[in-house]
């Protein structure tokens, strides 16, 4: 295959060549998943070869530092020994929840059901994907990534979808209320490591919750590489409240890919806080659908220095008796 890169200035760097960088040589892992995920994945990883590269001339694409998209080097995250873990688990941030769940370099090291919390009971599916790909199968094949990425970062939300492996499934049945967060702290961990964390909500009819991802690097000057995808449903009536705080190192480059499905009557608060990356560049998109339905998308970004967010977004009305907010 030839390569697909022109100048820095004009593409991103991706070397589709070197079969050394694990980042584009495929999807195959030595790991089992479901056949219909894993032919999913191949499909990825087909797209992310076939789809062109951006470039300053998209519009998509305009203003962007193109140049700062640079994926060589980066390698699949490995697994991190117990010692690290244990590290990572006490470095969590401490916070009032329901249930807590901690990944470094894409495997889980925690998941926590809070005393007082008795989500369970309630009929709240709460798991690692991994898991949840195989017991919940209908659910999660209907929602996963079944919609498209629209702002310009197609490429890369196909790059995800060829290696995500780790990430938060939560299913909140109809007329459930979950009093406290349910929250996701995501490590990266070495030096050039990749992580593509994934969480997908499905939000029940007439119900309500608040969910929260957590972004961090072990250490604030490794480099990495970060590329992550929200899938967020809500049904008739539903509350969803999503909050998505980055703190990757300063030298880290991050995509993250947010889809929301606001239904009749349903309201959504998506909440972006980004303080850490090198260039960090999130897609939000709320695609409005049914009578009533209302969507907030929030931002707050705190820079300093060369850091750059780059942040774009869209309120789709598809349904015109609807109603959004960005701030």
């Amino acid at each position: 295959m030839s390569t697909a890169i022109a100048t820095t200035e004009e593409r991103p760097r991706i070397n589709h060549d070197d079969a050394a960088l694990i980042l584009t040589s495929g999807p195959g892992e030595n790991r089992e998943f479901a056949d219909w995920f894993s032919q999913l994945r191949f499909e990825g990883w087909k797209a992310f070869h076939e789809t062109p590269l951006p470039a300053r001339t998209d519009e998509a694409w305009r203003f962007a530092t193109i140049k700062s998209i640079d994926l060589t080097g980066f390698t699949r995250a490995t697994p991190v020994s117990e010692a690290v873990a244990n590290e990572l688990y006490d470095r969590s941030p401490k916070t009032k929840r329901a249930a807590r769940m901690i990944f470094a370099n894409d495997a889980l090291i925690s998941r926590e059901l809070c005393k007082t919390a008795a989500i369970e009971s309630q009929g709240v599916i709460w798991k690692p994907l991994e898991q949840a790909i195989v017991e919940d199968e209908p659910l999660v094949s209907r929602h996963f990534m079944s919609q498209e990425a629209v702002l310009g970062s197609k490429k890369f939300a196909a790059l995800h979808k060829a290696h995500v492996r780790a990430g938060t499934f939560i299913y909140i049945p109809k007329n459930t209320e979950v009093a406290l967060p349910l929250e996701t702290v995501h490590w990266l961990h070495g030096r050039n490591a990749s992580v593509f964390p994934h969480t997908l909500i499905i939000v029940g009819e007439n119900s309500k919750v608040t969910v929260i991802d957590r972004f961090e690097s072990a250490n604030a000057t490794d480099p990495g590489f970060a590329c992550g995808v929200n899938d967020l449903f809500l049904e008739q009536g539903a509350k969803l409240t999503y909050v998505n705080v980055q703190n990757w190192s300063r030298e880290t480059l991050a995509f993250q890919i947010n889809s929301t499905v606001v239904g009749k009557d349903a309201s959504a608060i998506n909440l972006a806080v980004n303080l850490g990356g090198r260039y960090a560049r999130t897609e939000s998109v709320s695609r409005l659908v049914g009578d009533g339905g209302r969507s907030d998308m929030l931002a707050l970004s705190i820079a300093e220095g060369t850091q750059e967010f780059d942040q774009r977004t869209l309120q789709d009305h598809r349904n015109p008796a609807t109603a959004s907010d960005l701030l």
